[in-house]
C-alpha cells in the first residue's frame, strides 16, 4: 500500500484542524464529550491507545500516548488545552466555531490560535513521523486538558500532585507560547505568578451629606493610589529596550464593588487587582508591601486572594538542561529565531515547573497578528501547516535526548 503524499497529509491536517475548532468547547460550563469523541477518533486513526484521567468530574485530561524504544527514560509530554474562552458573536465576521477558511486560506474560529492549533500540529507532525517509520528513545505523552483557560485550578493544577500524572514519567514538557507578528518566533521558559488581590476597605457608614471620619472611600482612595503608583513605576521600567512586560510586575485595577445608593456612605468598598509578579521578586517582601498598604490605608483594611501562585523556578537555558540544547539546535538547523522571554500571561507550564519539570511555551505562528481572545481569532492556513514541520524536527530531537 503506497503512503499519502504530502498534499493529502496537508489536507487532513486541515480537515481535523477545521473539525477540532467546530467543537464549541467554551466556557462557563464547558461539555468536553465532542472533544474526548474527536481525540478517540484521531487516536485509532494513528493506531496509538488513549486514557482519559479525572482529578474532578467534568474536567477530563485526554492523554495519547506513543511509547518510545526506551520507555524506562523519562517521557517528553506534549501539552495543549481543549477549552476556549467565551465570544461576543456578533462581533466576527464569521461565526466563531465555522471554522471558516476564506480564499487567503485564513481559519477563523475561536481557538485557532489558542490553541487547538499546537494540539492538532502535535498529532499531525506525530502521523507523519510514524508514517515515515521512525522511532524514538523517549516516550511521548500527547496531553489535552481541561479549564485552562480558567487556571487550570481542577486540573492540571492538581493533576501534576497524582500518581497517574507521576506514573506519566515525564521529563520535560513543551506547552503552548504565543503568535509574533515579526518573523521571529516567541519561546518562553517561565511565567510571572498571577495574585488576584481583593482589598476591602470597610468604614463609617452613615448619611451622604456628612463628612464622616474613618471612611471606606477615604481609605479605598489611599489603597488605590498605593497600587496605581506601584504600576506606574513597573511601566516607566518598560522605556529600557531591553525589558518585556514579561520581565516587569503588572497591576491592574479590574473591579470595583460597595455601597448601595449615592446618598448612603458605605459600610464596605472592596477592589481587585489583577497582579502578575516578575520572576526576580521576593514573594515575601511584596507581600509585607501590600500589608504595609492596608496598614497605612486605615483601621480593618485588608486583602484577600482569589488566585495566589507559588514563586516558580524559570526552566533552566543552559548546558544543565539537555532538552533545551536539543530544542535549540533543532530552531537552528530549521534557521528560526527564536525571541526568548518571560511569558506575559498564565498557561499550565507554571503547573509543571513547580513539580520540577523543565517547559518551554512554544507555538509555532510567526507573521501572524496576535488574535488570542480577541474578536475574529484566526490561522493562516499555510502558517499552521509550516508549524506541523517544525514539530516533526522538535520532536525527535527532545525525544531521543
Amino acid at each position: 500500500m503506497s503512503l499519502p503524499s504530502k498534499s493529502q497529509l496537508d489536507t487532513t491536517a486541515v480537515e481535523n484542524f477545521r473539525e477540532y475548532l467546530r467543537i464549541p468547547s467554551i466556557h462557563p460550563d464547558v461539555n468536553y464529550d465532542d472533544c474526548i469523541k474527536f481525540l478517540e477518533k484521531q487516536a485509532k486513526s494513528l493506531d496509538l491507545p488513549i486514557k482519559i484521567y479525572h482529578v474532578h468530574p467534568k474536567k477530563p485530561i485526554v492523554v495519547i500516548t506513543w511509547e518510545g524504544t526506551e520507555p524506562s527514560k523519562p517521557a517528553i509530554l506534549l501539552n495543549s488545552h481543549m477549552d476556549v474562552v467565551p465570544v461576543v458573536a456578533e462581533k466576527w465576521t464569521y461565526p466563531p466555531f465555522s471554522a471558516h477558511m476564506d480564499e487567503k486560506g485564513n481559519i477563523y474560529a475561536r481557538g485557532s490560535q489558542d490553541m487547538k492549533c499546537v494540539g492538532i500540529q502535535y498529532l499531525e507532525a506525530i502521523r507523519r513521523l510514524k508514517l515515515n517509520g521512525q522511532h524514538f528513545k523517549r516516550t511521548i505523552h500527547i496531553s489535552f486538558v481541561s479549564d485552562e483557560e480558567i487556571g487550570g485550578i481542577l486540573c492540571m493544577k492538581e493533576f501534576v500532585h497524582t500518581q497517574d500524572f507521576k506514573s506519566l514519567n515525564v521529563g520535560f514538557a513543551l506547552d503552548e507560547g504565543i503568535a509574533s507578528p515579526t518573523n521571529d518566533f516567541f519561546m518562553y521558559y517561565g511565567e510571572r505568578s498571577i495574585w488576584h488581590v481583593w482589598v476591602h476597605c470597610p468604614g463609617t457608614p452613615g448619611h451622604g451629606s456628612l463628612l464622616l471620619d474613618n471612611t471606606a472611600g477615604e481609605k479605598i482612595r489611599v489603597i488605590i493610589e498605593k497600587f496605581m503608583d506601584f504600576r506606574a513605576k513597573e511601566k516607566a521600567k518598560l522605556k529600557d529596550p531591553k525589558l518585556k512586560v514579561g520581565d516587569v510586575t503588572t497591576v491592574n485595577l479590574t473591579q470595583l464593588q460597595g455601597g448601595v445608593q449615592t446618598n448612603v456612605v458605605p459600610t464596605e468598598l472592596t477592589v481587585a487587582f489583577d497582579i502578575r509578579i516578575a520572576t526576580d521578586v521576593n514573594h515575601e517582601e511584596f507581600e509585607n508591601m501590600l500589608n504595609g498598604w492596608c496598614k497605612e490605608a486605615g483601621e480593618g483594611v485588608y486583602f484577600t486572594t482569589e488566585q495566589k501562585n507559588n514563586f516558580v523556578e524559570n526552566t533552566k537555558l543552559d548546558n544543565t538542561n539537555p532538552y533545551w540544547l536539543a530544542f535549540k539546535q533543532s530552531c537552528d538547523e530549521l534557521g528560526l529565531n527564536l525571541d526568548i522571554g518571560i511569558f506575559p500571561g498564565g498557561t499550565d507550564s507554571r503547573y509543571i515547573r513547580d513539580v520540577g519539570i523543565p517547559a518551554i511555551g512554544f507555538s509555532p505562528m510567526n507573521n501572524t497578528t496576535i488574535l488570542l481572545h480577541d474578536h475574529d481569532e484566526h490561522l493562516n492556513k499555510d502558517v499552521f501547516l509550516r508549524g506541523i514541520e517544525i514539530y516533526m524536527k522538535l520532536i525527535p530531537a527532545v525525544s531521543n535526548v
